[in-house]
């Protein structure tokens, strides 16, 4: 997807050798801006060759900091800080680029605990630069459609809905900061927030919920919405995987039921952050209080109930 644009815009990017940097990259590329800079501690980032070749990129912090600094200094401005970091970071990277007069784009999840959504609104009016989420399946053409379908439908009906989805991880993954509750949220913030917020953005607001599990690898539990009763498992235990999608080499199943039907959204994912990210240039995005319901479902759900 290439897109024409007016203006180059300056991005800087936070958490290069991140799992998510690359779809950031090829966001910034094929909207026509240019990335400026990259930090992360890894150094491992040769991705960076096939975007943007002449960016510059630290791996300390403070020599980024700086670099940015003197770059604003000269009269180069940052539109832009793009924030790929772990979980537990994105607040005080979002406040980074807030006071370096940019405006943010921060990967899932915005941030880990209801408040600190609150720290960032305030934080937001003090300077020009617009806090930005991504919330890509509200861009995916088949989750538009559905959430067509049910405004458009019978307003009284309450639908059954069953969510599973199945990501396999190695045993890094616990040896990780995504293993760390405290610094990912868990399971069901790490894995599962896009979910949580596309049924909470087509069903409603979330009424209830039971948490039957919650561990390392697995987390299930019951949501009630306005328009919808949510039974969902999340796992990142490769055995849960069905054997035939295992048979085939697949490490990963995605399953929505409504009632008895199975909602398709397997394809139409390869474009969703050049979609979001031309969706803020162009003027729209998704802004900080657009996260808060999932935010705060994750929240309860890491808590173990809801009162």
């Amino acid at each position: 997807m290439n897109t024409v644009v007016d203006k180059v815009r300056n991005f800087a990017l936070i958490g290069a050798a991140g799992y998510v940097a690359p779809r950031h990259m090829k966001a910034i590329k094929d909207t026509g801006n240019n990335l400026v800079a990259a930090f992360d501690p890894s150094d491992s980032v040769g991705i960076i060759d096939s975007y943007f070749p002449e960016a510059d990129f630290f791996t300390e912090f403070e020599r980024f900091d700086r670099h940015l600094e003197k770059l604003k200094r000269k009269g180069v401005h940052i539109d832009y800080i793009s924030i790929c970091s772990p979980n537990y970071l994105h607040d005080a990277h979002i406040r980074f680029g807030l006071r370096l007069g940019a405006s943010v784009i921060c990967e899932k999840p915005i941030v880990l605990n209801p408040w600190n959504l609150d720290a960032l609104v305030e934080m937001e009016a003090e300077y020009p630069g617009n806090v930005y989420n991504i919330l890509q399946l509200r861009l995916h053409e088949s989750v538009i459609a559905l959430k067509d379908q049910i405004e458009n439908g019978p307003a009284d009906e309450v639908y059954n809905v069953n969510l599973q989805y199945y990501t396999s991880r190695g045993k890094w993954y616990h040896h990780s900061w995504k293993g760390d509750l405290a610094k990912s949220g868990g399971i069901a913030t790490n894995i599962g927030i896009h979910f949580f917020d596309m049924l909470v953005w087509i069903f409603g607001d979330l009424k209830s919920m039971e948490v039957y599990e919650h561990t390392q690898h697995q987390a299930r539990g019951l949501l009630e919405l306005e328009r919808a009763r949510v039974n969902w498992t999340l796992s990142v235990d490769y055995s849960n995987i069905p054997e035939k999608i295992r048979a085939a080499g697949g490490r990963t199943y995605r399953s929505i039921k409504i009632g008895e039907t199975e909602f398709e959204f397997s394809g139409g994912f390869d474009e969703l952050h050049t979609r979001s990210y031309q969706d803020v240039i162009d003027g729209g995005g998704f802004r900080i209080e657009e996260a808060r319901k999932a935010i705060e479902l994750v929240h309860a759900v890491r808590n173990g109930a809801m009162g």
